[in-house]
């Protein structure tokens, strides 16, 4: 019997293909069962409402409106009109001055969850597609929202189509959101590979069509709710951020940056070689083992994701950043993304 010692590349060939196995992935296509189960991973993040909310829906959360309901709020001196049932009888006793508890209303949250599949999302150099990485992320944002006894909804889309779904309660609309996402990642692969609408691909009909769903994204978020956006971020536009920015003057707005290793910075080499990449619309020489271009191109871009946050902070949203080059649940736990920033 002859042994052989693996290489460095082959270690890594089977590492890869065991972690897609536990995500029940090929890292390309997703199926439903891939991502129904994230239903037993809820317990990684907390959609717990961050500030105050307007709406007038009742539920799980506090609004800021003051009523009868679960959650006490405080106690003040009584008023003409006040429900003498809320007389707080221990302050006033101790105080010698009627005072009565005010309560504050419980209310549930809309989930909205705005997934991004265009085409620019269809791809990946390490493990699996950025499109894939989303759509992974949102089904775990829609499991815990249906645990929390939220009603998820939202957007999926690419730049030939769009499904809008209306916030629908327990596990029905979670799986009704999970098909959607599977069906429109289905017809993006299916987009890619007819070269007769290569140009349905191109920057412009991508752009206009990300703006249009963040505007859908508006109209569909009512007063309270909460939403995420799921994208790579790189459509960003003054249309889209004016929709955005909207979206968090009434609601708790999250966009989620999904990103390549590729796209952070290259690869490391013993040798120089020369390598061809293009976007879609340039072709460009890359030099992979040059220390400086490497420098350089990390530099680059950091910058791009700065710009980003920066943008996305101007018009009110919180921002968390996730890899597609490890799985999720990975990054979570050991908090290379911080769920509570």
């Amino acid at each position: 019997m002859i042994w052989f010692k693996p290489t460095k590349e082959k270690k890594q060939q089977l590492n890869t293909t065991q972690v897609l196995a536990s995500l029940m992935s090929n890292g390309i296509e997703i199926s439903i069962n891939e991502l129904i189960q994230y239903q037993t991973k809820t317990s990684l993040i907390d959609l717990s409402a961050r500030r105050d909310l307007h709406g007038k829906m009742s539920g799980n959360y506090l609004a800021r409106s003051k009523g009868r309901g679960m959650e006490f709020d405080e106690v003040r001196h009584y008023q003409n009109g006040d429900d003498i049932r809320a007389i707080d009888w221990r302050v006033t006793a101790r105080t010698g001055i009627t005072h009565t508890k005010l309560f504050r209303e419980e209310v549930e949250r809309p989930v909205l969850i705005a997934t991004d599949l265009s085409t620019p999302m269809h791809f990946g150099s390490k493990l699996l597609f950025k499109s894939v990485q989303a759509s992974h992320l949102a089904a775990l944002v829609a499991w815990h929202a249906k645990v929390r006894g939220d009603r998820v909804g939202g957007i999926v889309f690419n730049q030939t189509k769009h499904s809008e779904l209306k916030p629908r309660s327990r596990q029905q609309g979670v799986l009704h959101y999970l098909h959607t996402l599977t069906d429109i990642h289905q017809k993006t692969a299916e987009l890619i590979a007819n070269t007769n609408t290569l140009e349905d691909s191109n920057v412009e009909s991508i752009q206009h069509a990300f703006d249009q769903n963040c505007g859908r994204l508006r109209q569909l978020s009512k007063p309270g709710s909460l939403v995420y956006l799921i994208t790579d971020g790189n459509h960003l536009s003054p249309d889209s951020l004016r929709h955005l920015s909207n979206i968090s003057q009434h609601c708790e707005l999250v966009v989620c940056i999904i990103s390549d290793p590729l796209e952070i910075e290259l690869p490391s080499s013993q040798k120089k070689i020369s390598v061809a990449v293009t976007d879609g619309e340039t072709r460009q020489q890359l030099i992979i083992g040059d220390k400086k271009q490497a420098e350089q191109y990390k530099n680059q871009a950091n910058s791009i994701t700065e710009h980003k946050n920066a943008i996305l902070r101007k018009a009110g949203a919180r921002i968390l950043h996730f890899s597609a080059g490890t799985p999720l649940e990975t990054q979570l736990k050991d908090g290379i993304t911080s769920w509570t920033r």
